[in-house]
């Protein structure tokens, strides 16, 4: 006789067949947090509630009654979802005056006939919906409540074309009216007009071309204003770049040890130093390496005569010929002493304006006690300005 297996306790039971992955795929549905702080979340709600209260009170005005039953009869529900727009997104392309007048309206009216000319309520709604949608996408004033004005004037039987006129055309202007007034007042600027973008010089990173690209292929309606993202996108780009340069010093990309000149060396050896190492300019340093001077590739071609017409070959050879006499100049002869200096924890960032600008190409480095201890040049400049920019190498 086969043995009965234990009845299992209740817990057991009800946890069979649950699986801890149905958990984290059910944590997805929970949206993320508000990109806000609270004082924009209060003068959105209290903005909302004032876009409410003037509509409201306008449209009661406006219209005939007084109670409860002639506020209901002169709001609409969907003004409720418009408010949530203009005050909270006022930068979407959905929440702009014409988006929530025209598509309010227009849509109310497609709805009103729908509820005419279709005599199945259920096709009717569908109907009402979907072609208010397809005329608001045609004539650009998309706008999230006009499908549920649309869905309203079927639900209500309407057969009246003059309600998208009074109440929802009213209340429209009116919600518009209490943006314009709030918004600016908040400092949030609307309506965003649209402007015809300028086009970019070829250097720029991001233009408007790449943007009307990635635009294209996400091909999907977005709640921003294509200048706003693009706005964003910049500022990202260079909060971005201001990051990762912004952290550099001079003592992480100059060139430690450099070689060096005295000001007493004869500028045979100097030149030879140059040649040696393929250097353009040799800073000069006195016995306690404090920084003396500077002596370029420039300084030396100055002391060829430049007026002469044979070309740069000639005035290579004959300095070239001028090395090998008996030394007669020094490198303090026709070194330059004013010097633009740096300190070794000087940010990267202010040293492009004295490359870009200065028309610097090699800036020493200094201590406290204006001893040498490396130098900056274009080059060192730009492999840093390049990594900045591709950012760190991925991980295997």
């Amino acid at each position: 006789m086969p043995i009965a297996s234990p009845r299992r306790p209740a817990w057991r039971r009800a946890l069979h067949g649950f699986r801890p992955e149905l958990l984290l795929s059910l944590r997805a549905l929970w949206p993320a947090a508000q990109s806000i702080d609270a004082r924009e979340k209060w003068r959105a709600c209290i903005g909302a509630a004032l876009g409410i209260l003037i509509a409201g009170v306008g449209a009661t005005w406006l219209s005939p009654g007084d109670g409860q039953h002639a506020l209901a009869a002169a709001l609409v529900a969907p003004l409720g979802a418009s408010a949530v727009l203009v005050f909270v997104v006022p930068s979407s392309q959905l929440a702009q005056p014409w988006s929530v007048i025209g598509g309010n309206t227009l849509s109310a009216l497609v709805g009103v006939a729908c509820a005419i000319w279709v005599p199945h309520a259920a096709l009717g709604a569908a109907l009402a919906v979907g072609l208010s949608i397809a005329l608001m996408l045609a004539l650009r004033c998309l706008h999230p409540p006009g499908g549920a004005s649309a869905l309203l004037m079927v639900l209500m039987g309407s057969h009246d074309f003059s309600v998208a006129l009074q109440p929802v055309l009213v209340d429209s202007v009116l919600m518009v009216a209490a943006g314009l007034l709030y918004n600016n007042l908040t400092r949030r600027r609307w309506p965003h007009v649209h402007h015809a973008v300028p086009a970019e010089p070829g250097g720029a990173r991001l233009t408007s071309r790449d943007l009307d690209a990635a635009l294209a292929h996400y091909n999907q309606v977005l709640d921003i204003s294509r200048e706003d993202l693009q706005d964003l996108m910049q500022y990202a780009e260079a909060a971005a770049y201001q990051r990762t340069m912004g952290e550099l010093r001079a003592a992480d990309v100059m060139s430690r040890e450099p070689v060096t000149a005295r000001a007493e060396m004869p500028l045979r050896q100097a030149w030879a130093l140059i040649r040696q190492h393929r250097v353009k300019a040799l800073p000069v340093v006195d016995r306690q390496h404090h920084l003396v001077g500077i002596v370029t590739v420039a300084d030396f071609m100055r002391q060829v005569d430049m007026d002469v017409h044979e070309g740069v070959n000639f005035r290579l050879r004959a300095l070239l010929r001028q090395m090998h006499r008996p030394v007669r100049h020094t490198v303090g002869e026709i070194m330059t002493r004013q010097v633009r200096v740096a300190s070794a924890d000087r940010p990267l960032t202010e040293l492009v304006p004295v490359f870009s600008e200065g028309g610097h190409r090699h800036l020493p480095i200094i201590d406290a006690e204006r001893r040498l201890v490396g130098i900056v040049t274009q080059s060192d400049l730009i492999r840093a300005m390049d990594a900045a920019v591709r950012g760190p190498a991925p991980t295997a």
